[in-house]
């Protein structure tokens, strides 16, 4: 089969879609299949490679304007691309109207990652074409069953909607890291929150910064970088934890399992919808932890099922997630048990190979129309 994923950016870029293009790519180029990814590049050069079995096609960027690659070639290398399947990844508006105007797919397929929630200007002209593009599509995959029922884009298109949840390699992070671990829970003591993720303003992070005070003696690792780490570095110490709240930066991939089995507790405190998924959380219960986190009407609470893996409070709401994570902390058989549960749920839903043979099953579904 001819598979051709299109989006904004690909691997060594960080990003938890980049990422799943990358994962579900090799995968399938691994089953013999012929695969194509067509992105832009970071510089105004086209550039075509094959990584790891993939053909890799970087348009030359032309300008970046609100978290939208702009490239000028893009629509005509795409032109160019002959493929039994073009797999499109939303949201990247101009990778969607160039396949919606100018692709020569057989079939197209949508995974539909999130709404478009902050670039509310280029909603306001993209709107009216995104139904076009959704009804160009002959199957759209939103990533949870939660998305496909919150989302206004999605309501009119339910019938040819196929809910495929994302999947990670998992190995990692059920290897048994338990002595490096004991050492970080040494350095940090205990008991232990961990957070992982880009530090952006979905990420809610000030809502467990406020809630600390109400847990006490418990520590907080952060992992991860980006914009907000000045503002909630000095909300820490506004609250009066800063000694509590340990900023540990970006750790190497390698080192991260190690970070989820440190801690007593995972937490995911997100307060937006563009937390679609949450898949940190799915690599917490890999590693056999619990997750406190938020109901968003999107995966988050899909992922994470309260009472059986976790707990799921509103968001915006300290108190909550104080109480919450006081009820976990206080008994240890529950988090165990839930700890135990989550990793079951991890391996049966969320591992690439199971969201790779869902995949190739949503391709099969719409090549068969043709017959």
């Amino acid at each position: 089969m001819r598979i051709l994923h299109v989006y904004k950016d690909y691997h060594p870029v960080l990003g938890g879609i980049e990422n799943h293009i990358k994962w579900l790519a090799e995968a399938q180029a691994a089953l013999g299949h012929e695969v194509t990814v067509l992105v832009t590049n970071l510089n105004r050069h086209t550039a075509e490679g094959v990584e790891n079995g993939v053909q890799v096609i970087r348009a030359a960027r032309l300008a970046h304007v609100a978290s939208t690659p702009l490239s000028l070639s893009f629509p005509r290398l795409l032109r160019c691309q002959r493929a039994d399947v073009a797999h499109l990844h939303f949201p990247y508006p101009p990778g969607e109207l160039s396949q919606w105007l100018l692709g020569r797919a057989q079939r197209t397929v949508i995974t539909y990652h999130s709404d478009v929630v902050r670039q509310q200007t280029i909603l306001r002209f993209y709107g009216p074409l995104l139904q076009r593009v959704l009804r160009h599509a002959n199957l759209i995959m939103p990533t949870s069953p939660q998305y496909m029922e919150s989302s206004p884009y999605l309501q009119p298109w339910r019938e040819k909607c196929r809910v495929v949840p994302l999947g990670i390699p998992l190995a990692p992070f059920l290897a048994d890291r338990r002595q490096e671990a004991a050492e970080l829970r040494q350095k940090y003591s205990t008991p232990l929150l961990l957070c992982v993720g880009a530090l952006r303003y979905y990420k809610g992070l000030q809502y467990l910064i406020q809630a600390l005070p109400q847990i006490p003696e418990a520590r907080l690792m952060i992992v991860g970088e980006g914009p907000m780490h000045g503002e909630w570095y000095r909300l820490a110490h506004q609250a009066s934890v800063a000694d509590r709240v340990h900023f540990v930066g970006r750790v190497d991939e390698p080192a991260l399992p190690v970070y989820y089995q440190a801690c007593d507790l995972f937490v995911l405190p997100a307060c937006l919808r563009s937390e679609a998924f949450g898949l940190a959380q799915v690599e917490a219960m890999a590693s056999g932890r619990p997750v406190v986190g938020t109901e968003l009407g999107t995966g988050t609470s899909y992922v994470n099922r309260h009472g059986e893996t976790g707990l799921v409070v509103p968001p915006r709401d300290p108190a909550a997630l104080a109480e919450a994570i006081n009820q976990l902390l206080a008994n240890d058989r529950r988090r165990q048990a839930m700890g135990q549960a989550a990793r079951s749920r991890a391996q049966a839903e969320f591992s690439l190979p199971v969201m790779v043979a869902r995949v190739l099953a949503v391709y099969e579904e719409v090549l068969q129309q043709l017959d």
